[in-house]
């Protein structure tokens, strides 16, 4: 019997009906070519927590959970334990029991490291020796799944993928628990912190500080509408600041008498064009939507957060409407260049608003988007070939189906092509400039609505939004109108989810160091497609972050936990050599041990320093800790509280938080203390 255990059930579902589905179990479908498909609900593992590795005489809280001490720093486990997770017990008897009557196992995990990796943990676990083979699909259409299916490797050949996720989890878990651990007893606090958390809630931090110190200077913008004299031409043109002796350093006009002077000179002057250039500009086809851009795009247009983003794209996904969603690329590979009819045709199907553009499409028309050799493992987000009910999907699956068909459809519409106009004049000394734009041809700008138009502008511009009149060098103009404009600089815009997932990933802009920022560059940036929307969440959820409108801010917690972050910790630099090394384990080019004796070096140093730090991260508060009644678990004086729920209730906890989180209940201003060892109430 052939097993596939795929990573999710629509996964398996998929499969089975390509292979021909004869019976359907709760946990496994049985095909008629003798195959039987399983799933797993993403990783059905987890690693063990630290309290498993630390000796059993250490002190427990009443929750019996062993207190924080940094005797135990740091926590390296000579081998990481995992655990089946409580909620995929019974689907993991199905998959053992499956196993024992199988000749042929086939991975059929999602395209990735992790697919890769939970799959294989669990063949590790359960010591599979049977053949393995590798499905590797980035849809779930019914042509896609066939494909995989024709087209099935040795899973040897991607067991290095998952060794990287592995090593990926090993790593964090080592920096996360270790450092939080001792940043926490040493600020008496909790303080959280990882490789790419840190480095993401400093971007936010630092940007918000930006803002806060901004101070906002009033400049001057002088204005001109000329007239040619022979034709009667009209243009709007903007005073060139750059060689004025009247500016700041960064060429501004801040003094108003002084642009008031410039007008009264100009005021019904007679000026002269110096140069007029018509310049013909093409604008290439935009290119496919990695997550990032989509979710960059969802974000501006929507306000969606990145998690919401990733969710309807993943919906759409295990509806077989579009492609793997958790990508990093913009390119699709040539070979499927074949499959835009079939791909148009679905589309036209599922979206009837969209049907005249399908019609419009010209498949002669090679885009820049189809490049195989930038194309990674997962190809950019596009619509399948399979055709869905429209009316059936909720608003925002709608909403973000039709912008991935507009953007695929452009691909089949010629260039945009227009003419950039640019004259360079002269009033009494003084140089103007006026930019303009005529469209010679629309191209694929008609595939998207004014709300989503890819083409770019300049917000800042007020004269290059429309045609300027021909003319000519020497040509005289006269000023018959003239204003001076008062403008603000402007602070760094807040962050939204989507542009601070733009910035995770192009993390290099944000680094001064060239030779860290060529590693960035070079990189993918901080956490993954993946992961960037899962990490943005956690923080919201610790309270580092929140969300204001559509913007995304630091906390008042989060900008005192960076302040006590290792720089090392919260600097992207480290997460850019951390991915590097998990590349060329993938490559089979680092070996674990040297990967992990690196990961150890850095807990090692970093807990070393922190143990002779004096850590604040909020005020001190009068705590009023007993000298009579003690902590029964480590001896420390305990402290009276109020609750803060219930007025009038009162509770006692170890003034030794949060190293030792132990509580007691209140008995008429005495601390009622446990009958054991582990701290169980008496009732």
């Amino acid at each position: 019997m052939r097993l596939f255990i795929a990573e999710k059930p629509s996964v398996g579902r998929a499969i089975a009906e390509s292979l021909g589905v004869t019976k359907k179990n709760k946990s496994y479908i049985e095909c008629s070519d003798g195959s039987v498909v399983t799933w797993c609900f993403g990783h059905m593992f987890e690693l063990a927590e630290p309290d498993e590795y630390t000796p059993n005489d250490v002190p427990v809280n009443s929750k019996g959970r062993k207190i924080w001490r940094f005797d135990e720093l740091p926590i390296f486990p000579e081998t990481f334990n995992l655990h089946p997770k409580n909620d995929a017990k019974e689907q993991l008897k199905v998959i053992k029991q499956l196993l024992k009557d199988a000749n042929e196992v086939i991975n059929a995990g999602d395209p990735d490291r992790e697919g890769q990796l939970l799959v294989d943990e669990l063949l590790e676990e359960y010591k599979v020796k049977l053949p393995v083979k590798r499905y590797w699909a980035n849809a779930q259409d019914s042509v896609s799944v066939s494909r995989a299916l024709n087209s099935l490797k040795s899973n040897d050949e991607y067991t290095s993928l998952g060794v990287a996720a592995r090593q990926r989890s090993y790593a964090d878990w080592l920096v996360g628990m270790n450092l939080t651990r001792a940043f926490s007893i040493q600020a008496k606090t909790l303080v959280t912190m990882g490789r790419v958390q840190s480095p993401t809630l400093k971007l936010v931090v630092d940007r918000d500080k930006a803002i806060a110190n901004f101070k906002p200077v009033d400049y001057f913008r002088i204005f001109a509408e000329q007239c040619v004299k022979e034709n009667d031409g009209r243009f709007s043109s903007e005073l060139m600041t750059e060689n004025l002796d009247c500016t700041d350093e960064e060429n501004r006009i801040i003094d108003k008498s002084k642009a008031e002077e410039i007008i009264a000179k100009i005021k019904d002057g007679t000026g002269k064009i110096i140069s007029f250039k018509k310049t013909p500009k093409k604008k290439n086809q935009p290119l496919g939507y990695s997550l990032s851009d989509i979710t960059a795009k969802a974000s501006s247009l929507w306000g969606f957060s990145a998690q919401k983003t990733l969710d309807v794209c993943q919906s759409l996904y295990e509806k077989k409407l579009t492609s793997y969603p958790r990508t990093d690329c913009s390119y699709l590979p040539e070979a499927q260049y074949s499959d835009a009819q079939n791909v148009l045709d679905a589309i036209k199907a599922t979206c009837s608003e969209l049907s005249e553009l399908v019609e419009g499409a010209d498949l002669s028309i090679h885009s820049k988007t189809w490049n195989t050799e930038k194309t990674t493992a997962h190809h950019a987000i596009i619509p399948t070939m399979q055709a869905g009910d429209f009316s059936a999907l909720n608003d925002d699956e709608k909403k973000v189906y039709n912008l991935v068909s507009r953007n695929f459809i452009s691909q089949f519409y010629c260039v945009h092509e227009y003419y950039e106009t640019e004259i360079l004049s002269k009033i009494e000394d003084y140089d103007f400039r006026a930019t303009g734009i005529t469209v010679i041809k629309e191209g694929w700008c008609c595939c998207f609505k004014k709300d989503v138009n890819e083409s770019d502008s300049d917000e800042d511009s007020e004269v290059n939004s429309k045609a300027l009149p021909d003319v000519n060098d020497g040509d005289l103009t006269s000023c018959v109108n003239q204003q001076i404009k008062t403008a603000k600089t402007k602070a760094p815009a807040k962050f939204t989810e989507g542009t601070l997932i733009k910035a995770m990933e192009n993390i290099y802009k944000y680094i001064d160091d060239e030779v860290s920022k060529k590693l960035l560059k070079d990189g993918d940036g901080i956490g993954t497609s993946a992961t960037r929307a899962g990490i943005i969440s956690e923080l919201k959820r610790k309270d580092y972050l929140a969300a204001k409108g559509k913007y995304i801010v630091s906390t008042e917690l989060g900008q005192k936990a960076i302040g006590i972050i290792p720089e090392k910790i919260k600097s992207p630099v480290l997460t850019a050599i951390f991915e590097s090394m998990l590349s060329r384990i993938e490559k089979r080019e680092m070996s674990e041990n040297d990967f992990m004796g690196k990961q150890k070096k850095l807990v090692e140093d970093e807990i070393n320093k922190v143990k002779g730090l004096s850590i604040a991260i909020a005020p001190k508060k009068e705590q009023n800790i007993s000298a009579k009644f003690k902590c029964k678990v480590c001896g420390k004086g305990l402290i009276r509280r109020e609750s803060s729920k219930n007025k009038g209730v009162f509770w006692w906890g170890c003034s030794g938080y949060p190293s030792c989180k132990q509580t007691y209940f209140d008995d008429k201003g005495k601390p009622k203390y446990e009958s054991d060892s582990k701290g169980t109430e008496k009732k």
